[in-house]
């Protein structure tokens, strides 16, 4: 769907860029765009692979174990259903570890993983189960204490306050979270 959108938008900016005779314009953007989305994709593609190497050198050391002691407290209050030595608990930690840390996409391949595993555990495989939908809503917030991925993206903008409306974020995603919880505390 979103291919079409796009597809429209494009054929629409070349009629009217062939009509009211700028088609040079059009081809202008087109150039400048490209430039632009390259030299993000770098900028993007640097600070992911340095967080994904973070978080691969994390789960390889004992600092693993650190983190989930100092998330247990939460994990048990939020997931009661979860037990300790379970798997989707290790994953699950890092998942919230590396969103804390504002890095969305290393805690991508944890959430996934964290997800399969509490899928396996399903007793309904046609439904989520509770804990899966609470997961998954505790992602969309995308709880951080440090937003370096959007940091990034507004660095590779070349905004000059890539940190500026932060506060509001925050507010916004830790009312979010709140808000999740309760709601899938309160009615499932």
């Amino acid at each position: 769907m979103l291919n079409k959108i796009w597809s429209f938008f494009i054929l629409i900016s070349i009629i009217l860029g062939l009509c009211t005779g700028k088609y040079f314009l059009v081809n202008e953007a087109i150039f400048s765009s490209i430039e632009n989305t390259v030299s993000l994709i770098i900028t993007l593609f640097g600070s992911i692979c340095f967080w994904n190497g973070i978080m691969n050198i994390v789960r390889n050391t004992s600092l693993i174990e650190k983190i989930k002691k100092m998330l247990k407290p939460l994990i048990k209050i939020i997931f009661p259903d979860i037990k300790e030595g379970n798997s989707a608990y290790e994953n699950i930690s890092m998942n919230m570890a590396s969103n804390l840390l504002g890095l969305g996409n290393a805690s991508t391949p944890c959430g996934l993983k964290a997800m399969e595993q509490l899928q396996s555990e399903n007793k309904n495989k046609e439904k989520l189960s509770n804990d899966m939908m609470l997961f998954m809503l505790i992602n969309t917030a995308s709880i951080q204490l440090i937003p370096t991925t959007i940091i990034s993206i507004r660095m590779g903008l070349r905004f000059e306050e890539s940190i500026r409306n932060y506060n509001w974020s925050m507010v916004c995603k830790y009312s979010n979270f709140y808000i999740y919880v309760i709601y899938n505390k309160k009615l499932f």
